[in-house]
């Protein structure tokens, strides 16, 4: 903190160092330059990348991955389009990103001037918070309203935006505004729950008898209480790609292969920090047919979206859980463990089945590798503590099915292809001395390949596994399947490897499965690493035969969709 004052660069620099920032990602250009500089001066470290969507995935990631808050630097017009994309996901994801970009000087606007575009117009509808600051002593305030909305103080987290004129940056801010009650850090107030909520969700809880728990973004922080309440509540437990890792696979409530029928057969569902969206069928009693629902949350948008919950307590998850908990001591639960124990030991063999399948998954005709004995590869080099990053379409629908991890990332619902690379680079700076592998289709890869670069330049220790099979997969099928022709979705056979050498990364073209073990050992042993593996089209993965990519017209898969047109025939 500065005594004597200094310019608005300064100040934001400082501000973000007092609130623990010690890396921002970002792409430079002339209308954040003062910024740039002051970020360098302040010694927070500066991972430069080469298009501004990947600065804003690598934030995103890292704030995810190492639970502080993660900043993006992007430059004016252009700089801040290519990061929408990414603003956008991470406005879905709920992830808290701070972007931080420049406008032209306030004598400059709306004249024409370089790279002058309605930016905060243009983000408010994916941003928390959205402004451009053009009165110097007005930074403080703003800066830290938009890190507070940012982290979701009172609300629900998501990307603030924050831009400024760079005559502004400029300016000299005097001494009485670096006092530090905006600089200084905020300490999240808990979120306390209703005790007559929580005996009404007790009380559920404690009728039901076939309860189904559901964990997502929002349980991030209440792994250890959602696992009490599973030693205390015989229940079945379902996660999905925002809460992976929270529950071990081992615990006698994991059903994770019997989703269909753990959501058909349950009578009672709590959702812990999760949306019913698209992945949760909204909710809809064609697919819960006899469920009725107890919602906790500590955002409203994860609390009444879709299906109302016959209970809902608004508070922090874990404080929640560990109230319900204490609560459920005072009951006999009516749960029917014969239930959980049939699902439980059904997901067992299956999971068994599919660990067996994969590793003996044959190559095709061609000697192409078949996705599942790449990816049973793949399970068998992880650490314990492994964070995998999964992407794409097809190869995505392998890899959520096929591994196991404790910590995992993915496109989430928004469905943003190319976070693959850009979100290892920001999980792997998060948590140093922790195995990142990041498993994506060749058709994501792209979006963001040239972040190879990033990763060689600043020799963040990834290792990238790209299933290659010259198509985007899932809609060739679905084409094929539906249209009978290919239109527009194949590619010219590429070597990734070779463009990976070309940045100074160890590389190998994996042509058949005999050279997966070896070539897996080199790799981990020789970090930054990529495996160009040569996969076979002919594979079909479960959300092609599911139907995604057909988008039904009234739920998001095919089967679904039919259970709707039935439910809606008998009302």
């Amino acid at each position: 903190m500065s005594e004597g004052g200094g310019s608005v660069a300064a100040y934001v620099a400082a501000t973000l160092k007092a609130r623990g920032v010690t890396r921002v990602f970002g792409l430079c250009g002339g209308h954040v330059m003062p910024l740039w500089m002051a970020l360098d001066d302040a010694g927070i470290a500066i991972v430069d990348v080469r298009d501004e969507r990947s600065a804003v995935f690598m934030a995103h990631a890292y704030a995810e991955i190492g639970g502080g808050l993660g900043v993006a630097l992007v430059t004016a017009g252009p700089g801040v389009t290519n990061a929408t994309t990414g603003i956008a996901n991470a406005h879905v994801a709920r992830a808290g990103v701070l972007v931080l970009a420049g406008v032209p000087p306030r004598a400059q606007e709306g004249k024409g001037a370089l790279q002058d575009l309605p930016h905060v117009a243009m983000l408010q509808p994916v941003t928390r918070y959205a402004r451009t600051v053009r009165e110097p002593t007005l930074v403080p305030q703003e800066l830290d309203c938009a890190i507070t909305r940012c982290e979701g103080f009172g609300g629900e987290p998501g990307p603030a935006y924050v831009d400024f004129p760079i005559d502004v940056l400029r300016s000299e801010l005097a001494p009485m505004f670096w006092r530090g009650e905006h600089m200084a850090a905020k300490a999240r107030q808990a979120l306390l729950p209703d005790p007559e909520a929580v005996a009404r969700a007790a009380a559920l809880l404690a009728a039901a008898h076939r309860p189904l728990v559901i964990a997502g973004r929002g349980a991030r922080r209440a792994g250890p209480a959602l696992v009490r309440l599973l030693d205390a509540l015989p229940a079945a437990y379902l996660d999905t790609g925002e809460s992976r890792g929270l529950v071990p696979e081992g615990h006698a409530s994991f059903v994770g292969a019997m989703r269909a029928a753990a959501m058909a057969e349950a009578d009672l569902v709590l959702t812990v920090g999760r949306r019913l969206d698209f992945q949760l069928a909204y909710g809809a009693p064609a697919v819960f047919p006899d469920a009725r629902f107890v919602r906790i949350a500590d955002t409203v948008a994860e609390l009444a979206d879709n299906r109302r919950g016959d209970a809902e307590i608004l508070a922090d998850a874990d404080l929640a859980l560990g109230a319900v908990a204490a609560a459920l001591r005072s009951r006999a639960p009516s749960a029917d463990l014969a239930w959980v124990e049939r699902l439980r030991a059904e997901h067992s063999r299956r999971t068994q089945k599919l660990r067996e399948a994969m590793r003996a998954a044959p190559d095709d005709a061609r000697g192409r590798v078949h996705p599942q004995r790449l990816l049973a590869h793949v399970q068998e080099a992880l650490d314990r503590d492994a964070i995998v990053v999964a992407d794409g379409g097809d190869f995505l629908s392998f890899a959520r099915v096929g591994i196991a991890a404790s910590a995992w990332l993915d496109p989430g619902s928004l469905g943003c292809l190319g976070v693959g690379t850009p979100f290892g680079v920001g999980a792997s700076l998060a948590a140093p001395g922790r195995q990142v592998v990041v498993l994506t289709g060749d058709g994501a890869f792209g979006f963001s390949a040239m972040e190879l670069g990033t990763v060689a330049r600043h020799r963040v220790p990834l290792l990238v596994v790209v299933a290659n099979n010259d198509a985007w997969q899932i809609e060739v099928h679905d084409q094929r399947s539906r249209y009978g022709r290919v239109v527009g979705t194949q590619f010219a056979a590429t070597d990734y490897a070779a463009m990976a050498r070309a940045f100074g990364l160890h590389a190998e073209r994996v042509a058949s499965a005999d050279e997966l073990p070896a070539a897996f050992a080199r790799a981990l042993g020789r970090l930054p690493a990529l495996l160009d593996v040569v996969v076979s089209p002919d594979a079909v993965s479960s959300d092609a035969r599911s139907g995604l990519a057909v988008v039904p017209d009234l739920a998001p898969l095919a089967a679904w969709d039919d259970a709707e047109r039935r439910w809606r025939e008998r009302r």
